[in-house]
């Protein structure tokens, strides 16, 4: 059994310790050169954000395989992603030419309005997609989530930036 007089010690020792490690500053990391900072090449133009959109749009449809009268369903939920999609970019863009956040309720602040702005896309989706999928099948209805970046994370919420629809605002 360990003597109480050692056990104080080692206590005292280590609160010694992390005290003056709290107390020093932490080393700042080295200056980025300006040509780190900076990626070489643009691999992900607007052009390249609308062709990947329409690729997911034509695959969607494809893994749906729909019907000719469900096809009469599909324009009005292909504009309301698109339209979602389009508003992620520019929310992107628009936090890209902020300001710095001041303090961490302006992080929250910031926050709240992009979880309420596709929440708001989200719901159009929603709306958009009911009539069609009225008339999916049970196999056509179990395909989809998992196209649409959805998971099952055992009773969690889904976050909203796992979808594909808002990956322009990931960062």
């Amino acid at each position: 059994m360990a003597h109480p007089f050692s056990l104080a010690t080692l206590a005292a020792g280590l609160a010694l310790a992390t005290a003056a490690q709290a107390q020093s500053p932490a080393p700042e990391p080295p200056p980025l050169s300006t040509e780190a900072a900076q990626p070489l090449v643009d691999l992900y133009t607007e052009e390249d954000a609308q062709a990947a959109l329409d690729a997911r749009l034509i695959a969607l449809k494809t893994v749906l395989r729909l019907t000719p009268e469900q096809e009469k369903l599909w324009p009005p939920v292909e504009a309301a992603l698109r339209q979602a999609a389009k508003n992620a970019a520019g929310r992107a863009a628009d936090r890209a030419e902020a300001e710095p956040a001041q303090d961490f309720l302006d992080v929250l602040e910031r926050l709240a309005g992009a979880e309420a702005a596709r929440a708001a896309d989200l719901k159009s989706i929603v709306t958009a997609a009911r009539p069609l999928v009225a008339a999916l099948s049970v196999g056509q209805k179990r395909r989809t989530p998992a196209f649409l970046g959805m998971t099952d994370h055992a009773g969690r919420p889904q976050p909203t930036l796992e979808l594909w629809i808002f990956e322009a605002e990931q960062e």
